[in-house]
């Protein structure tokens, strides 16, 4: 019988705002169920389906396939190998595993789901090569490049618009039952090899430099490099926001 904390955690906010970052740098807010109206400013943003479309007994269907689609659209963006959706949704391991994450994710919340969800979690890890907890929270257009080696503890938080590279860790540094792993903000990179442990708050538009050791809270816009991370504010390049942070080692 697995001995796995019990922990339940409560939805991502779905009901704020989704801000969308386009390719060049421009944001745009598109309004979710229960909002008031926003501008929209883009097609990909006025495409997105209102929460109340996923309603009925194929709702679950139509979500996982509107995030699967997001999600794909995320790497091409961060992707300069991408060729073609084609090629991502076939040969992208990392996107694999964040799709069979969302489904997961979803059974470990069912009464009875999460023997099941672990078991497949684990068949997963053995295809991929990233493991994910079925618990772990993963935001929107999460991206994994490459994908061997990352590792994503039970109680980790991941925001939107998130990329981290292989060999990268979001893990824990307590054996107590309660929340041990990182929360991630949004718009964050996290470079290949880095470790993120503990229940620290990454901010969001950090990013972290191959190697690096972060156990302590990133404040918002830092880049944090080192073993221990060191914490800096240097000036970025606004025409590119997924530089490689191993360019600050």
């Amino acid at each position: 019988m697995s001995t796995a904390p019990q922990i339940d955690h409560e939805p991502r906010s779905a009901e704020k705002p989704l801000t969308l970052v386009r390719g060049d740098g421009a944001t745009e807010v598109v309004r979710m169920a229960g909002e008031p109206a926003a501008t929209v400013t883009s097609h990909a943003a006025a495409a997105l389906p209102d929460e109340r479309s996923y309603a009925g007994p194929l709702g679950f269907v139509r979500k996982l396939a509107d995030r699967a689609r997001e999600d794909v659209d995320g790497a091409i963006e961060r992707d300069p190998a991408a060729n073609s959706r084609l090629e991502m949704v076939l040969t992208s391991p990392g996107l694999h595993a964040i799709w069979a994450h969302r489904g997961l994710h979803e059974l470990w919340k069912r009464p009875g789901g999460r023997l099941p969800a672990r078991v497949l979690a684990t068949v997963t890890r053995s295809i991929t090569g990233v493991e994910i907890h079925p618990a772990a929270r993963l935001g929107r257009r999460f991206f994994i490049d490459h994908g061997m080696g990352v590792v994503i503890g039970e109680t980790a938080e991941v925001g939107d618009d998130v990329m981290i590279y292989h060999g990268v860790t979001l893990g824990g540094r307590s054996m107590e039952h309660v929340k041990r792993h990182p929360t991630v903000g949004d718009r964050v990179t996290i470079g290949a090899g880095a470790r993120v442990l503990g229940p620290i708050r990454v901010g969001d538009d950090v990013q972290i430099g191959a190697n690096s050791v972060v156990v302590k809270d990133v404040p918002a816009g830092a880049v944090a490099t080192g073993i221990p991370a060191v914490i800096r504010f240097p000036k970025r390049d606004a025409t590119n926001q997924w530089l490689d942070p191993a360019m600050y080692i």
